[in-house]
């Protein structure tokens, strides 16, 4: 797996209940969220474990200012954003996983 910056989206299902984060290593971050590995954690208890959008940048500052921006704006904000790139809101995971 190589390293991806990225400020990603996580789903539980179409127009369900959204966690926006920001990683480093993208495919390892969203197989931590799929795997429940902390119980505890937001993901693993809305049961958000289908990845639907994600935004690469080239450091982890531009991310981080993009995820708050996200994070900012509202859910019609977050859903179209989410619509602009996968709109049958399939999970993305495959496609990160191969980079």
């Amino acid at each position: 797996m190589r390293k991806i910056i990225a400020v990603y989206i996580m789903a539980n299902y179409q127009n369900g209940t959204l966690y926006t984060g920001v990683t480093a290593n993208l495919a390892q971050r969203v197989l931590i969220h799929k795997m429940k590995l902390n119980k505890k954690s937001f993901t693993a208890r809305y049961h958000c474990n289908v990845l639907v959008f994600y935004e690469i940048h080239a450091s982890i500052k531009q991310a981080i200012v993009r995820e708050k921006a996200i994070k900012g704006g509202s859910r019609m904000s977050k859903l179209a954003l989410i619509d602009s790139m996968n709109s049958s809101w399939r999970d993305l995971f495959d496609e990160v996983n191969v980079f």
